[in-house]
């Protein structure tokens, strides 16, 4: 078996037919359709053990829900493919994109491939994975499902059941035992914009979860990844008022412009507890809902 396609299914009544369609008109013969139906409350599971009668490559597991997290896991439990990827069932797959992604794999452990309207990738091969973590800004673009894995990465690694950004966990452990990467301009992922998915609603308590997962991730951090941090931390401070845990850092103001320039001036010459200060009380005055 060559690829295993992993597909949590939760609720998707109206996306997962043309999910399960996209996979399956990859120009690939050698795959595996796991299907997880993770307890979902509507027509799904009936949906899910219809599409395996009339396809031999899909196979379904049906679960208690346990959430994302624990969907993947028993996908990957069972996985028989040399190659792992995932796919959420409100998205989909480019025409054509599994099978030029396998091809240009070679010996790399993990194929990274772009994201429409979210990820533009050059194509590169990066032996050093720290400075793929940098050069490629790879902490913003953390997900689970742009990117083909040698199964082999998984041994003892699994999704962190009951976390949120789960993806932001999972991709540094995969990342550290990985002996290269590559990123790549082809093939296609399709994020379906969901108002009320995680990114878009994520309050203070799981934007924590989110930071601790990049404080604790064992990558190395640039001035860049800092200000990235800077952003949540400040989210986190502003909606929680929890203690500040990121640590004091100054920054080389010279490597950005604009927003990002004045905000690096401004922790420098102030500190962070007191941007994040400002930054609440702009918020109060533009936002007093917020």
């Amino acid at each position: 078996m060559k690829l295993s396609i992993i597909i949590p299914v939760y609720h998707v009544e109206a996306t997962l037919d043309r999910c399960i369609e996209s996979v399956l008109h990859q120009d690939i013969d050698d795959f595996e359709v796991i299907l997880v139906d993770d307890g979902s409350p509507d027509n799904c599971p009936k949906m899910c053990d219809e599409w395996a009668l009339r396809d031999a490559h899909i196979r379904v597991i049906h679960q208690p829900n346990g959430g994302l997290s624990a969907a993947r896991n028993a996908g990957i439990d069972v996985a028989q493919g040399e190659y792992i990827t995932f796919v959420d069932s409100d998205d989909y797959i480019s025409p054509d994109t599994y099978a030029s992604l396998l091809e240009d794999i070679g010996t790399a452990d993990i194929i990274e491939y772009p994201v429409y309207k979210r990820l533009s990738l050059q194509d590169k091969e990066y032996s050093n994975i720290d400075r793929y973590w940098l050069e490629t800004k790879a902490y913003a673009h953390t997900y689970a499902c742009n990117k083909i894995y040698r199964s082999s990465l998984f041994a003892d690694v699994r999704f962190p059941v009951g976390r949120v950004f789960e993806d932001a966990y999972t991709f540094p452990l995969l990342l550290r035992r990985a002996h290269s990467i590559i990123t790549t301009s082809k093939g296609c992922y399709h994020y379906d914009e969901n108002p009320q998915g995680i990114t878009a609603t994520a309050d203070g308590p799981k934007l924590s979860m989110l930071l601790d997962a990049h404080l604790h991730n064992g990558m190395p951090m640039d001035d860049e990844y800092y200000l990235h941090l800077l952003n949540i931390q400040m989210d986190v401070w502003e909606q929680t008022s929890q203690p500040i845990v990121l640590p004091t850092r100054r920054l080389h103001t010279d490597i950005f412009n604009g927003k990002n320039k004045l905000k690096a001036l401004a922790l420098n010459t102030l500190g962070i507890r007191t941007l994040c200060r400002i930054n609440k009380l702009i918020h109060h005055f533009v936002s007093p809902s917020r």
